[in-house]
Formats: structure tokens, C-alpha cells, sequence
């Protein structure tokens, strides 16, 4: 892709290295049930963003919806060795992401970010990632960051101590809904699997392998979890019986995304 967004100019107030693009579509592809991929070129936001930090994304001139929605960073993309562009999952729920299931490469849409406080690096011992839903979206960036695999941020934030492991419990309905996994088919990375009905992997709640873990010979040391509510909620709960640290990815329904309108509190 070349350069020359049609839109630039920086959002005031919060969040100093925010930008506000118009981009285009390069990739779009369907994951699982009813879950995309898309990859958008927007050089500035990929060269800053960090693992567990999300965008907001609209349709360029619509009216309805008219605000956008936050999307966390699946991974960046280069090209020529240089950050070029952001990758995020997303599932059909609602009206802005049934219109964007028919979006084509090509097309343009309206983007501003980094946004949110994102992951710490990772530290020694164990770091475990709970995902539930289309929770798994920022665990690829935190995974590769953490395996030494890719640097996130301008300048590259440093990762001082790494993790001696790494691992990831992924849990869905069925095996339908399970998306990317193969890109999570990482050197170094633990991948567990659950599903509700049983259909692959562990036959119940992805809670049910992280308290097999927190019980087992190398418990995690520091959980980082993002997924529906009530699932978060119950691993914050299990976290904090075994006295380990716990970072949960919270969203909620917001204007801006980066905390003037407060409609993102999360009480």
C-alpha cells in the first residue's frame, strides 16, 4: 500500500499519540461462525499500538450507526520491515458489524487509536492468558511480545524479564466458534482448548482449565483475561483465592473511546 490518508489529524484531550484516520481495507477473511479477520493500513497506529490497546472504527459518512466501536489489536503487519497496519477480530452481533461483514478490500473506514491502558509486559514465572468468546483477539500480540517473537510500540517497549512459559486457555460454545487458532500455533505458546458442549477439547468452561492450573506443579503467576463479563468475573474471583495477579480486558458500549463522554465506565 502508499501513503496518503485522506483524513489526519490528532484527537485532542487524553490520549497524546491517538490519531484519527481514513484507511482502507486490505485483507477480510472469515474465521469461525459468524467471526472475521480484517487488516487495515494505518502505518502510525500500527508503530504505536501495544498488546491488549484497541481502536475505535466507523463507516466513512454513515449516519447509522452513527459511533463507532472498539476493537482491540489482534496483531500488526509490516511491510518493507516497517510497521504498516493493524489486524482485529470482531463477531456479527449488532447493526455495525453486520454491515461490516460485506465490507471488500479497498474500502475505506474511518479509524482512531491507540486507545485504552493495554497489557503490562510480561514479567518471569508463568504468564497465562484466559480467553472466552472472541476473547482470544488480543492474545496473539501479548503471546508474540512475550515469546520475544515481535516488539510493539514507538520506541519498541522493552521486555526486561520474559516468561519462562507461556500458555493460553481458549474456551467457546462449540468447536464452530473457535477462530484462529492456527495462528496461534506459536513456538513456546501452550494452547488449551474448551467448549461447552464438548465438541473439542476440555468438555466444559475454560474457568474449569485454569483452576486445574492454579492447582497443578507450575501454576501461572500472573492471568490476563478478556471475554465476556461473567466469564472475567470468574476468573477474577479464582485469581484472587490463589493470590495471583489478574489484568482483565473490560469493554463497554462507548462514544469516544478515550474517556471524555465516560460512557465507558465499568463500575
Amino acid at each position: 500500500m502508499t501513503d496518503g490518508p485522506t483524513t489526519s489529524n490528532h484527537l485532542p484531550g487524553l490520549v497524546a499519540t491517538a490519531v484519527q484516520r481514513i484507511v482502507p481495507i486490505v485483507e477480510h477473511e472469515q474465521l469461525a461462525r459468524d467471526t472475521y479477520r480484517m487488516r487495515l493500513y494505518c502505518p502510525e497506529i500500527a508503530a504505536q499500538i501495544l498488546p491488549g490497546q484497541f481502536f475505535m472504527l466507523r463507516a466513512v459518512g454513515e449516519t447509522d450507526p452513527l459511533l463507532g466501536r472498539p476493537f482491540a489489536l489482534y496483531d500488526i503487519y509490516s511491510e518493507g520491515g516497517r510497521p504498516a497496519g493493524v489486524d482485529f477480530g470482531y463477531v456479527v452481533v449488532g447493526k455495525l458489524t453486520s454491515l461490516m461483514r460485506g465490507w471488500k478490500p479497498r474500502t475505506e473506514v474511518e479509524i482512531w487509536g491507540p486507545l485504552g491502558n493495554g497489557f503490562p509486559p510480561p514479567d518471569t514465572g508463568h504468564l497465562m492468558m484466559v480467553a472466552g468468546g472472541i476473547g482470544q483477539t488480543p492474545f496473539l500480540a501479548v503471546a508474540r511480545e512475550a515469546l520475544g517473537l515481535q516488539t510493539y510500540g514507538r520506541p519498541p517497549r522493552a521486555v526486561i524479564s520474559r516468561p519462562a512459559r507461556v500458555s493460553l486457555c481458549y474456551g467457546v460454545r462449540s468447536d464452530e466458534y473457535l477462530a484462529g487458532v492456527d495462528a496461534f500455533a506459536i513456538d513456546g505458546l501452550e494452547l488449551q482448548l474448551s467448549t461447552d458442549d464438548g465438541s473439542r477439547g476440555h468438555h466444559g468452561f475454560v474457568t474449569d482449565l485454569l483452576q486445574r492450573s492454579l492447582t497443578g506443579s507450575d501454576p501461572p503467576n500472573r492471568v490476563y483475561c478478556c471475554g465476556p463479563e461473567p466469564m472475567m468475573h470468574a476468573v477474577a474471583k479464582i485469581c484472587a483465592r490463589h493470590s495471583v495477579r489478574c489484568w482483565l480486558s473490560l469493554e463497554s458500549p462507548m462514544a469516544c473511546g478515550f474517556g471524555v463522554c465516560f460512557s465507558c465506565v465499568v463500575g
